[in-house]
């Protein structure tokens, strides 16, 4: 029976999983949920994950949500379904780890207050000076990123790879709302390079935000 991905469509943690499903190869039944009409608060799809959010996962009689913890569980379920998304020896694991922490808990607190201050606010509330410094926070935290370590952030494609683009991704949609934000132009040159990397995979489009095109 293959595994049932519970997915709303411009979730960056959603994306981040289904990037991992396809990267590994593994049969899924995707079951979208919209968040206009309150899918996720339903009592059968609260059934599944009592926190209502996506991520989830249906894997036989077992249950999962929390994005990052499906990823580990993908890799470990299924070593071999695909390719790893956690490569390598014990340091290079714990490199992807790491990454995956710090975009985590350093990128998703200012890209929250972008996404809160243009795309969730209405356009008379905008206040221009706090955008702009949101739009610096995330600004100044990809320049901590030293770049990709050869093609991707931690040498081979992995799970770090699947938790950074979706978080940039979606920040960069605050410019479709406001076109003078003038964030894509303060990413780092490295990190345009290999965003440019991520989207020529052969997934990519498939796994695409269909509500973004």
């Amino acid at each position: 029976m293959a595994l049932t991905f519970y997915y709303g469509a411009g979730s960056p943690y959603a994306w981040r999983v289904w990037f991992s499903l396809e990267h590994k190869a593994i049969p899924y039944e995707r079951k979208v949920l919209s968040f206009t009409d309150g899918d996720l608060k339903k009592p059968e799809y609260l059934a599944v994950n009592p926190r209502g959010k996506v991520p989830s996962i249906v894997d036989g009689d077992f249950r999962l949500h929390e994005s990052a913890a499906i990823v580990e569980y993908l890799d470990d379920a299924y070593p071999d379904s695909g390719k790893r998304l956690f490569p390598g020896s014990p340091r290079d694991r714990a490199l992807v780890r790491r990454l995956v922490c710090e975009a985590d808990n350093y990128l998703v607190p200012p890209m929250n207050r972008l996404l809160q201050r243009v795309l969730f606010s209405k356009r008379e509330e905008w206040d221009p000076e706090r955008i702009a410094a949101a739009r610096d926070e995330v600004a100044a935290e990809l320049e901590r990123w030293a770049g990709p370590q050869g093609d991707y952030l931690a040498g081979p494609l992995s799970a770090a790879d699947f938790a950074l683009y979706p978080m940039i991704a979606i920040s960069l949609r605050c410019e479709k709302r406001k076109p003078d934000l003038a964030l894509r132009e303060r990413i780092p040159a490295p990190i345009r390079a290999w965003m440019a990397r991520v989207e020529a995979l052969p997934f990519f489009e498939k796994t695409y935000p269909p509500n973004w095109k």
